[in-house]
């Protein structure tokens, strides 16, 4: 079951690395800041999961081939920037929503190997699905995914728990790993495609040149 975790963790890596690489593209930023996009993207959020979990040292440094995947990512991609460049803008959402499913699936799994309780697995997949993009966005000066009111918290939300719950009925891993993706990148891809969103809340500041419109309509 292990090499499954590994590779799934890879796969999630390179699927992230290359949205840092697309929205870097977009924001027409240099090779170094294209690696730079890539590799937040695809190993911050776990770097700061091991961190809050007191793994030392974290993944990547254990494990360079990490970085050789972010790296070969941001290579392949330079050469086809030419098609990457004309992608269209759902495709960068799709990516995401692909290395969000894994992350939190990887982070979950990661959190309740070390005998976390279970709302804190919840979290830690949370973290290891968002904090990288989370970072990505803020460098690219863009609001976070996460802190809009699409529906994308929401969904690692979801799919951790499922994880966690299946994990207590001592469901098989593959089956408990693969509803967990599933869940997750169901939300995700529903939310995109149908523009679903979470409500907002705000506060209206009503004054007296708001009121006097009022009337006016009124009329």
């Amino acid at each position: 079951m292990t090499g499954i975790v590994y590779w799934l963790d890879l796969a999630g890596v390179a699927v992230f690395a290359l949205s840092g690489v697309i929205l870097a593209c977009r924001s027409r930023m240099d090779p170094f800041g294209m690696l730079a996009l890539a590799a937040v993207t695809g190993i911050g959020g776990g770097t700061l999961r091991d961190l809050v979990l007191g793994v030392q040292p974290v993944f990547w440094v254990t494990d360079p081939t990490y970085l050789w995947v972010v790296l070969t990512t941001v290579v392949l991609a330079s050469v086809g920037f030419r098609y990457i460049h004309r992608l269209t803008r759902t495709v960068l959402p799709v990516v995401d929503a692909i290395g969000l499913a894994l992350f939190t699936a990887i982070g979950t799994h990661k959190a309740l190997l070390l005998d976390a309780p279970g709302s804190v697995a919840v979290v830690m997949g949370l973290f290891t699905g968002v904090a990288g993009g989370v970072i990505r966005d803020v460098l690219a000066n863009r609001v976070p995914m996460v802190l809009r009111e699409e529906i994308y918290a929401t969904a690692s939300i979801a799919g951790g728990i499922a994880f966690v719950a299946l994990h207590a009925f001592d469901t098989p891993f593959t089956v408990a790993i693969s509803a967990t993706v599933a869940i997750t990148l169901a939300l995700r891809l529903a939310a995109i495609r149908w523009n679903l969103r979470l409500p907002v809340f705000a506060w209206v500041v009503w004054t007296a040149h708001s009121e006097a419109s009022g009337k006016d309509r009124r009329r």
